[in-house]
């Protein structure tokens, strides 16, 4: 099998301490099947941020949900092979960009 690896970066907006909002970026690494890396703001990485990963390749459209662990990292596993956009939301704020990985 042949993994072709390219790296991207998502930028979104989501709630820092209570204080207010920050920009989010993460490092997506997309490989065959899974898309996976670090949310992070001005103060670190980003837990329990939404990892959104989205394809209109397929006959209808196809998302995946997945949520940050407490070190900011994400794993979307087990995609079809498909071009797919990526943002990130913060709980009840508005979602970032969209950044094809």
């Amino acid at each position: 099998m042949t993994k072709t690896i390219r790296t991207i970066s998502v930028v979104g907006i989501a709630a820092v301490l209570a204080v207010g909002l920050s920009v989010l970026s993460a490092s997506v690494i997309a490989a065959d099947t899974d898309i996976s890396g670090v949310v992070t703001s001005a103060v670190g990485p980003e837990a329990g941020v939404w990892v959104i990963a989205e394809t209109l390749d397929f006959d209808t459209k196809f998302r995946k949900i997945v949520v940050t662990n407490d070190d900011g990292r994400f794993l979307v596993p087990d995609l079809q092979a498909a071009n797919y956009d990526v943002w990130v939301r913060g709980y009840g704020l508005v979602d970032s960009e969209r950044t094809t990985a």
